[in-house]
């Protein structure tokens, strides 16, 4: 009887843990690394890739035309990336730097580019800009407009679209030489109610949730047996 019992209780073990394992590494398979990012030049008609799908097709055409007459008129190019979930310890602004150097590799490409990434789990944004369009792009316009520029619109509801906008029309006001508009006018008002969490959050938690579940579920089922077959084992 002890050896039928021992047999389930590693079969019950072992299909615990696959369940466990599969949920963890389906959550790994969700992430975005920057390998999976398209190859990208200097010069490239491309400005958006918006692999979260947060942008409309009108917002995306908008962006795009602003971003090409800045790359005719200033000879600087801006490139938008949207992206779901990031690996195990990379950060926005790692992964900016990462995609930045895959599509530039040489200081010469990298003079003139600037690169804005988003992560819809997190809502975090980075840029990384060359030194040549650093020299307008200071880091502290940057952080603003990550930090505020983006930012904002996103915990006012979610505003993907909105939050774009007002980040190329910044991008391309400073890096024209024209007079930095500046971050955008919080809603203190709107802070203070809107305590509702965004489509991402809720996702991040149910992710979360999910593992946590099947976490109980296995304690549930192992800890009664390992109970019953050490009384048993004690001849009870």
């Amino acid at each position: 009887m002890q050896h039928h019992f021992t047999r389930t209780l590693w079969g019950w073990l072992l299909a615990s843990f696959v369940l466990l394992g599969s949920g963890l590494l389906a959550s790994a398979a969700e992430a975005t690394g920057v390998y999976q990012m398209p190859q990208l030049s200097a010069g490239s008609p491309t400005w958006i890739i918006d692999d979260a799908d947060l942008l409309s097709r009108l917002n995306v055409g908008k962006i795009s035309d602003r971003l090409a007459a800045l790359a005719a008129d200033t000879g600087t190019e801006v490139r938008v990336v949207t992206f779901h979930r990031l690996d195990y310890g990379e950060t926005p602004d790692s992964f900016a730097k990462a995609l930045f150097e895959k599509w530039f590799p040489t200081p010469e490409e990298q003079a003139n580019q600037v690169v804005l990434v988003l992560d819809d789990v997190t809502n975090g944004a980075a840029l990384q800009a060359g030194p040549e369009a650093a020299t307008r792009l200071t880091e502290a316009i940057a952080q603003s407009i990550a930090a505020e520029t983006i930012a904002v619109p996103l915990r006012q509801g979610g505003q993907y679209n909105r939050a774009f906008l007002n980040a190329s029309d910044r991008l391309v006001a400073v890096l024209s030489g024209e007079v930095d508009p500046g971050p955008p006018v919080v809603d203190e008002s709107f802070e203070i109610v809107s305590t509702f969490s965004s489509a991402e959050e809720t996702e991040e938690h149910r992710g979360n949730s999910t593992v946590i579940v099947v976490g109980f579920l296995i304690a549930a089922t192992v800890i009664p047996m390992l109970t019953y077959y050490a009384y048993m084992s004690m001849g009870g």
